[in-house]
C-alpha cells in the first residue's frame, strides 16, 4: 500500500530546523571540549598514545557534526524542493568533501 505523505506546515518544518541546529552546536561544543582536553594534555606533557586517541575523538566529533550538517541541509532540500539555495551536485560536493 503506497501512501503519500501531507505536506509538513511550516511550523513544524521550522521547529524541526531548530531542533537539527540545536544538536549540531551540541556536537560542536562536544569536540570544543575535547580540543580543549587536548591542547591541555600537550601542554602538560602528556603520553603521545593518550593525546592522539583524544585527537581522534575530536576528529570524530567534527566528522559526525558535518555529516549532522549536510543531512540536515538533504532534509531540507526534500522537505523544500523549491528551494535552489543549494543544488544536488553542491549537497553531493560537501558530502564527498567530509569522506
Amino acid at each position: 500500500m503506497n501512501t503519500i505523505a501531507a505536506p509538513v506546515p511550516e511550523a513544524d518544518r521550522a521547529a524541526d530546523l531548530a531542533a537539527q541546529q540545536r544538536k549540531i552546536v551540541n556536537r560542536l561544543r562536544r569536540a570544543e571540549g575535547q580540543l580543549a582536553a587536548v591542547i591541555r594534555a600537550v601542554d602538560s606533557g602528556a603520553e603521545c598514545r593518550d593525546i592522539v586517541i583524544q585527537l581522534s575523538a575530536v576528529s570524530k566529533a567534527l566528522d559526525r557534526a558535518g555529516y549532522a550538517i549536510v543531512a540536515s541541509a538533504m532534509r531540507n532540500c526534500i522537505a523544500d524542493p523549491e528551494d535552489t539555495s543549494m543544488t544536488p551536485e553542491e549537497l553531493e560536493k560537501l558530502f564527498l568533501t567530509l569522506a
